[in-house]
């Protein structure tokens, strides 16, 4: 076969290689190659050979989602292995993880910057995830001036945001705070994606069976996200597969008009918080 005839292939980026993100690699990878992203180097290494002994054409990619040119090197190594079909940003720390300057670092400045570097070559009919957090759902939201700011802001002065700096006084505080940012970026994001015929969505999980999850289960927090569990019309845990099903709906053609909107994943928490309240956990 010709140069000028090689067929391109696609390419699905993962950002994180906890168990979501696994969960979407397994169920969208097939044909594609999957780029796995994470600042952990082992853990990138133990997934990849995983997913490569099953089969599937993976390349792998440190960076640290903080340094836009990490990101920004990333991307460009994303977009030389094919056309950037797919983009599944999962990478995130809690408050039982790390410290709230972290948590800002990571799970918001890391998202506007995944953002704005894969807008840079997402290929026409493609589209990206996000991975937020029901936690958004849980504060108030943020004045209409804030939300502005938020939306609106570049990415690399984003912490130096008054609501930024308020937020960065507690992990438990800078966590839902900086999840809710994340449904704002993304829907400011739409509009710039859009233009080069691709979509943006994020989905926000409630109470998952990751390793972050079981953490924040076990920790102070715990009784209380229990009890959150046992109130839900679900009554149940999630399982990455429930946030990789999402996903896969959202990536795909049955979603072809949805731009620039928030999943909620919760198996009905929020609903029952805004409700009735939650029942005491046993």
């Amino acid at each position: 076969m010709s140069a000028e005839h090689a067929v391109v292939a696609d390419v699905l980026v993962i950002i994180g290689t906890g168990a979501m993100g696994l969960s979407v690699a397994r169920r969208m990878g097939a044909g594609r190659v999957i780029v796995l992203a994470d600042i952990d180097d082992h853990l990138l290494t133990d997934v990849a050979e995983g997913l490569i002994t099953d089969g599937h054409r993976v390349l792998t990619k440190t960076v640290d989602v903080t340094l836009r040119d990490s990101v920004a090197d990333l991307a460009a190594f994303a977009a030389d292995a094919g056309r950037v079909l797919h983009v599944v940003h999962t990478a995130g720390l809690s408050p039982s993880q790390a410290s709230a300057e972290a948590i800002l670092a990571v799970d918001l400045l890391g998202v506007a910057l995944v953002l704005d570097e894969f807008e840079q070559v997402i290929a026409p009919g493609g589209s990206g995830v996000v991975i937020a957090s029901m936690a958004a759902y849980i504060i108030p939201a943020p004045d209409a001036a804030v939300e502005v700011q938020l939306a609106t802001t570049p990415a690399d002065e984003l912490l130096s945001l008054p609501a930024c700096i308020d937020a960065s006084t507690s992990g438990q505080l800078a966590y839902p705070f900086a999840k809710r940012a994340n449904l704002i970026r993304v829907a400011a994001a739409a509009k710039s994606w859009g233009r080069r015929g691709a979509r943006i969505n994020s989905i926000s999980p409630g109470i998952i069976s990751t390793a972050m999850g079981r953490l924040e289960l076990d920790s102070e927090n715990g009784q209380m996200m229990r009890a959150m569990v046992k109130s839900s019309g679900s009554g149940r845990l999630g399982t990455p597969d429930d946030i990789g099903a999402a996903a896969e709906l959202l990536l795909g053609p049955l979603a072809a008009f949805i731009t620039g909107i928030d999943l909620l994943v919760d198996g009905g928490v929020i609903a029952a918080l805004r409700t009735e309240g939650f029942e005491q956990a046993d």
